[in-house]
């Protein structure tokens, strides 16, 4: 069967795992009456939850008699080691824009990668039925995208659709029938080139390595396209890692090849097609997966280095161990050694004391979803500020800048250009009308100035801005840039909290729990309206007495206390805090729990 290998682009929330959805149902891989769920690709519960795709995702539609390979690439750019990998598996990409947005931060990133390797871009501009798209000016926008990231005059000559991916349908021109999706079947088949893989099938077999996962029953198992030769179960292969030393030999077990949403074995692999191969026990992604006499690894993609940094350790505060059931050092290292390989993102080192890990990724929202998968899995650990990786170029001393785009109201676009270029040491590239009674305003920030930034973002816009952002480059270091104003409230005391301390509390600042809840000595229980912390008891109740009336009593009414997402947490804490997090719960502490040890850590430093 003729095969076709095609990844699709977007960025968040522009639709592109609902056409995904549509394209699995006109293609006749649901049988009739067959029950199925909304955004069928997203299977992971974290990407059902938050609406986000996290990890690259194949699939398989037959379309008059050839076989199409879609591959679901993450839209966020903090999970880009994904993106790098998965595209040296496809011949072409489908890049979704939505109508009234445009090309987005996400957008770029991805499509930079693709332009890179040669691949020929099919445009689809989704969501052209809303009130406000204007499918014209974000055709022109994707242009001069291509344009400015060094797109070949091959690649700037790109088809485009206008669709509706909820809909069901897409259509060469606005005014197209709106029936269906066969317009986009047939452009892919027309425009996405063959494998040229095919050519090679009297070849050695070799396979580049590019996701890895585990199955209970077939122990480790990698996905990859096959880039030369065929193969059959039963076969003896080796191992080879990028520099071409060999790793192990074994023999294939089960090869997988995808079907409509579920993995189907077959017998016999030929070149050109994306498949599963299970038996090894070391090989890990980029490693070449051939024939015994290949002696050359394949060539990897060069994976984007980590911007942040964070501290895992584990949970010494005084209520651990009373949800979770994996709180040992050595079971937290265990995990996040196995998450590494993995993500290829994502780096892990030992601390000297050996009691916490250094996690290096590219952004909050990855560093925020692997911690909660561990929350999930019972694991307990504490969880330091993101710190910024530093680089020496030329001897001098840089940092990542990010590129912040922001839609605002336009009364809040003066605040928001403060906060970015005055507070935070940005500089304002593009600020232009988007919109009724909107703003687009595009600058460079360093990605320190952004961390803890979003809530105050959002308060600022009273909730109705919208800002995204991605990885620009280095700089030479800003200098100083002033981190959280609040100062917090600290608990002084062990015990469980009283609803009358908290409202007499409440003038004091903003609280994070309600009454009834265990808290301990160091744990920090709000923010303080002033810039200095602040010991308060939260245990302390009120003095009872014989005298009753209805002037003396008054009643206890609490204002909401403030619930933290985990990410919010992270963000929020400064250098000398840490979040606590458990399988129900998240707290926020001092770093040292002891007053008088804090109070001895302030003075040598």
């Amino acid at each position: 069967m003729d095969i076709r290998n095609i990844a699709i682009i977007a960025h968040v929330d522009h639709g592109k795992t609902t056409l995904v959805d549509e394209l699995l149902k006109q293609s006749g891989t649901f049988r009739e009456g067959q029950a199925t769920t909304e955004r069928a690709m997203d299977s992971n519960d974290i990407e059902r939850e938050r609406g986000i795709t996290i990890l690259a995702k194949a699939t398989s539609v037959e379309w008059k008699g050839m076989r199409i390979n879609i591959v679901d690439t993450p839209g966020h750019a903090d999970f880009g080691g994904e993106v790098e990998r998965i595209l040296s598996m496809v011949d072409g990409v489908c890049l979704l824009v939505d109508a009234a947005e445009g090309p987005m931060p996400q957008t770029k990133f991805v499509t930079s990668k693709a332009l890179a390797l040669g691949l020929r871009p099919i445009v689809v501009l989704n969501k052209v039925d809303k009130p406000d798209a204007e499918p014209e000016r974000a055709l022109n926008e994707v242009f001069d995208l291509f344009a400015n990231l060094g797109a070949s005059d091959e690649q700037l000559d790109f088809p485009h659709l206008y669709a509706s991916g909820r809909s069901g349908w897409a259509d060469d021109s606005l005014d197209g029938p709106r029936k269906d999706l066969s317009a986009l079947f047939d452009l892919i088949v027309r425009h996405v080139p063959a494998p040229k893989q095919i050519a090679l099938q009297g070849e050695p077999f070799r396979m580049l390595a590019t996701t890895l996962s585990a199955d209970p029953y077939l122990g480790r198992i990698l996905t990859g396209r096959i880039e030369s030769g065929r193969l059959t179960t039963g076969t003896t292969l080796k191992a080879l890692s990028r520099d071409s030393e060999r790793l192990e030999q074994f023999r294939v077990t089960k090869i997988l090849a995808f079907r409509g949403l579920s993995q189907q074995t077959i017998d016999e692999a030929l070149a050109g097609d994306i498949v599963t191969i299970a038996g090894m026990s070391k090989a890990t992604v980029a490693d070449t997966l051939c024939a015994l006499e290949v002696d050359t690894a394949l060539p990897a993609q060069p994976i984007d280095p980590p911007t942040i940094t964070v501290t895992f350790g584990i949970n010494d505060s005084p209520l651990a161990g009373r949800d979770g059931s994996k709180v040992q050092s050595r079971v937290i290292r265990d995990r996040l050694m196995k998450e590494a390989e993995q993500n290829v993102a994502i780096k892990i080192a030992d601390t000297p004391g050996g009691e916490a890990f250094e996690v290096s990724g590219r952004g909050e929202l990855q560093m925020g979803v692997l911690i909660e998968n561990m929350r999930r899995e019972g694991f307990e650990l504490s969880v330091s500020r993101p710190r910024v990786i530093m680089r020496d170029i030329d001897g001098v001393r840089h940092e990542p800048v990010e590129e912040v785009i922001v839609d605002v109201d336009d009364e809040f676009s003066g605040t928001v250009i403060d906060k970015l270029t005055g507070e935070r040491k940005g500089d304002l590239v593009e600020m232009r009308p988007a919109g009724v009674g909107k703003t687009r305003i595009v600058a460079h920030v360093p990605s320190r100035g952004l961390i803890g930034y979003h809530g105050q973002f959002l308060t600022d816009t009273r909730g109705t801005g919208v800002l995204n952002r991605i990885f620009h480059g280095w700089v030479p270091h800003k200098g100083a840039i002033q981190g959280r104003r609040q100062g917090v409230l600290v608990s002084m005391e062990t015990g469980v909290t009283v609803a009358y301390a908290l409202w007499n509390l409440e003038e004091r600042g903003r609280l994070f729990l309600g009454p009834q809840e265990q808290v301990y000595v160091g744990m920090i229980i709000g923010e303080h309206s002033r810039d200095n912390d602040l010991e308060v008891n939260p245990l302390k109740g009120k003095k009872l007495t014989n005298v009753r009336a209805s002037g003396t009593d008054e009643a206890v009414r609490l204002t909401p206390h403030i619930r933290m997402s985990l990410e919010e947490a992270i963000a929020y804490i400064d250098d000398d805090e840490l979040v606590e997090v458990t399988p129900k719960i998240i707290r926020l502490r001092k770093r040292y729990l002891d007053p008088h040890e804090r109070k001895r850590q302030s003075r040598s430093e």
